[in-house]
């Protein structure tokens, strides 16, 4: 199975892990030429922008390390154009969530950056 495969199986998983927090799932993998988000939800109030990481182990770091100021920088710029694109207002209450799997593992930061 290729990476790509191997992503979107962990973001199903990832998104139905989040319908069970109570989330809305809204689209997945939200692209643009800045880039990608893995999943945008609604959770109350707030539109939820994604980030899912996934690796078989610790050995290389913990998924959450996956998600360093670059890549944070990036989905940020995302969830900008992603707004302008569905034309929300710009006071929407909005969050960036990161799901990280590690084996069968799944944990989520809420809020995360």
């Amino acid at each position: 199975m290729n990476k790509r495969k191997v992503g979107a199986a962990f973001e199903q998983t990832a998104a139905a892990y989040l319908e069970k927090q109570g989330y809305r799932i809204l689209e997945s993998n939200f692209r643009c030429r800045l880039g990608e988000i893995d999943l945008v939800a609604k959770d109350g109030e707030y539109l939820v922008f994604v980030e899912v990481k996934y690796r078989a182990n610790e050995s290389m770091g913990t998924p959450f390390a996956a998600v360093n100021g670059k890549k944070q920088a990036t989905i940020r710029r995302v969830a900008q154009v992603y707004l302008m694109a569905h034309h929300l207002p710009e006071d929407l209450p909005c969050r960036f969530d990161v799901v990280g799997i590690t084996g069968t593992e799944i944990s989520l930061i809420r809020d995360a950056f």
